[in-house]
């Protein structure tokens, strides 16, 4: 395919390889448009490389490929902390934190309302566990530069994230058992 003149055609040309490169890799159609979105903003930011060269549709595959991989590296970071609570007994000794019906706590319940039950755990914490949970898990900050914003020591911010955890799976596990049925 040749590369049009102007940026509306370009767009047009490609806009169906790309949004299908990503919803491949990301398995959702919103999340994929949005994909696309963005890697159409990257190739206005680099049109005049882009404009005349034989090699753009390669580069916009290249770029919504990176992008979906980025994207599903990131909602495995959001909700691998699930699989790090641990909770600790009056010994002192760390135990995971068992949910009530694991292996069904979120089944049948699609993406958006994941987020949703995520979004309003999360507004139920103290602020000084919610935000660096969400700067950690959310925002990929580690541990030092948490700290550093927030002006607090870094153990500080271990424990208020282990907490903030802690919390968030009781909130999440009261929410989750009103919607359960459990086989004896």
């Amino acid at each position: 395919m040749t590369v049009p003149i102007d940026f509306t055609t370009f767009m047009r040309n490609y806009q169906d390889m790309v949004y299908s490169t990503a919803v491949r890799l990301i398995g959702n159609e919103t999340q994929a448009e949005d994909i696309a979105q963005e890697v159409f903003i990257k190739a206005h930011e680099h049109w005049e490389k882009l404009a005349g060269s034989p090699t753009a549709g390669g580069w916009l595959k290249t770029v919504a490929t990176n992008m979906s991989i980025n994207h599903i590296q990131r909602y495995k970071k959001r909700w691998s902390f699930f699989s790090d609570l641990v909770h600790r007994n009056d010994e002192g000794e760390e135990k995971e934190v068992e949910f009530a019906a694991p292996d069904t706590f979120f089944q049948g319940v699609d993406s958006a309302e994941r987020r949703a039950y995520i979004e309003q755990a999360l507004e139920k914490l103290p602020e000084h566990q919610r935000v660096p949970l969400v700067l950690f898990h959310f925002e990929d900050m580690p541990y030092e530069d948490i700290a550093k914003k927030l002006g607090i020591s870094l153990s500080k911010v271990k424990t208020d994230i282990l907490r903030a955890r802690e919390a968030l799976a009781k909130i999440l596990v009261r929410r989750g058992t009103a919607h359960e049925t459990f086989q004896p």
